[in-house]
């Protein structure tokens, strides 16, 4: 009669192994950015006299600030596979609802406010809706939900208007309020923030939590890995993906809220172009065109980036027009970079 063999001793179990801080850290998406803020700090560290003035920081914190709020949500949205082009003339939307509303019906502000967060949330539904049930690609349904509200933002705009600027709303009630929420500043010593670093740093720790300690999160990973296997073990597809656009929509809505009340008015030919920004400030961060792969602080990284840079230019005093020339350069150097760092993690395995 034969025997099974007893399992050698020495065999352990995978899932058992603790993998090295070197290993662990080489499997961090947003490693490469890292080292590329490093260098773009260092870099003009050198070449700007100004840039390590204690204002300067704020300045630069400003500016990343006003794309890593937007980066974050395009972060997750690209991690579950997905694009959305139509991000950048959302948010101008999402300000031209606000104030013309608030405007036009001699209501409260806030009304306004409230009004456009559930405008903004349904333009995020239709993307989802749109992408799940025709399986058009993402890039196809937001390039038209792109070019649909840059056509009613100008078009609107001027109907009701007169011209492509909404009026002046600072005479109304709630509009201090309001200010305070979405467009207030302090200075701490020699430091001028403004609030919207606040509300970048919160959505990014809670972008982290949701990826790393919810089953939403997991969802995220899932869908972005592959649709069809994550259906198949149970993962909803479609809410998660629903949900991903609803996430960016209502980060449009902060950012809109953000340009109104800081400038009062609002141009509605604004926005144009700047979804590429923030799915540059993702993919330096660490995520993946395919999908699955990257993280919420590593497009905080990425619009860190973006605000040196920008920023940076202009203490060295240099011609601005440099800055999409380094912007471009920054994007290939990185996504070569995560690409290199993603193999030796593969490696280390």
């Amino acid at each position: 009669m034969s025997t099974t063999a007893p399992p050698a001793e020495d065999a352990a179990d995978e899932r058992l192994l603790t993998a090295s801080p070197a290993k662990k850290l080489l499997g961090r998406p947003e490693l490469g950015s890292v080292v590329g803020a490093l260098a773009v700090f260092v870099f003009f560290s050198v070449v700007a006299d100004s840039f390590l003035r204690a204002s300067s920081l704020g300045t630069v914190l400003y500016a990343a600030s006003t794309i890593g709020i937007m980066a974050v949500p395009v972060a997750l949205l690209m991690i579950g596979g997905e694009f959305d082009l139509s991000a950048g003339v959302m948010v101008t939307s999402s300000a031209l609802v606000s104030s013309m509303f608030s405007y036009q019906m001699t209501a409260n502000v806030w009304v306004g406010v409230l009004v456009s967060l559930l405008v903004t949330l349904a333009f995020g539904v239709f993307n989802g809706f749109m992408l799940t049930r025709t399986k058009l690609p993402s890039f196809i349904i937001t390039l038209g939900t792109f070019l649909m509200l840059t056509g009613l933002n100008l078009g609107l705009t001027k109907l009701i208007s007169g011209t492509v600027s909404t009026k002046s709303i600072d005479d109304m009630e709630g509009f201090g309020s309001a200010r305070a929420l979405f467009a207030s500043q302090w200075r701490i010593g020699g430091v001028e923030l403004k609030v919207t670093v606040l509300w970048w740093f919160a959505l990014v720790a809670l972008a982290t939590w949701i990826l790393l300690r919810t089953r939403f999160g997991n969802w995220i990973f899932a869908v972005g890995g592959g649709a069809d296997a994550a259906r198949a073990v149970g993962v909803p597809v479609f809410r998660t993906k629903i949900g991903l656009y609803m996430g960016v929509a209502f980060c449009a809505w902060v950012s809109g809220q953000h340009l109104l009340f800081s400038y009062n008015v609002v141009q509605s030919g604004e926005g144009v172009g700047n979804e590429l920004i923030y799915i540059i400030a993702a993919v330096i961060g660490g995520c993946l065109i395919t999908g699955g792969y990257g993280s919420a602080i590593g497009s905080a990284v990425g619009a860190f980036i973006f605000g040196m840079t920008s920023k940076g230019i202009v203490y060295a005093e240099w011609n601005p027009d440099w800055f999409k020339f380094f912007l471009g350069a920054m994007l290939l150097l990185a996504t070569l970079l995560n690409a290199w760092v993603r193999k030796r993690a593969e490696a280390t395995k």
